[in-house]
């Protein structure tokens, strides 16, 4: 069974850049908290220590779905690729909306790396499955969740 799981390079490299500093920065700061809340005694009472406990495990736990994501990634980076206007996944898509002439812009990412606030989606997203396979000029009709969307692709770049 392939459980491989896509991501951008730029994915990844955030997920490794947040592992390291739950490692190195974040891990030895709630162990010293938890140290320190020790040397104040009574532990049933103490709520320092309970809190950094608390902090502790949702670090060690973060520590361990990144390692898991990062483990299952299949990391694709399409700035080594020939752009041949076609729509792949990490590509970024311009589209022009065909009813209003609106333009937006969009990078197809893996399902942890989506951000719409930075126009990221994910790959199983409407737009994306609706532009994936597309090329450049191309009409696509997006079944959005308001309705039908059609949109051009106006420009696919790998980047």
């Amino acid at each position: 069974m392939n459980n491989r799981v896509p991501m951008t390079k730029q994915g990844a490299d955030s997920l490794r850049a947040e592992l390291k500093h739950l490692k190195t920065e974040a891990r030895p700061k709630v162990i010293a908290a938890i140290a320190e809340a020790r040397e104040h005694g009574d532990l049933k009472e103490n709520a320092e220590y309970h809190a950094a406990r608390e902090q502790q495990g949702f670090i060690e736990g973060r520590i361990q779905e990144i390692e898991g994501k990062i483990s299952n990634a299949q990391i694709i980076d399409v700035t080594t690729m020939t752009n041949n206007g076609k729509v792949i996944f990490g590509a970024t898509v311009n589209l022009i909306n065909i009813d209003t002439e609106e333009e937006v812009s969009y990078q197809i990412v893996g399902e942890d790396e989506a951000n719409i606030k930075e126009n990221k989606i994910s790959v199983s997203s409407p737009i994306a499955r609706a532009l994936i396979g597309k090329n450049e000029g191309d009409e696509v009709v997006v079944k959005a969740p308001g309705g039908e969307v059609e949109y051009e692709i106006a420009e696919v770049n790998y980047i």
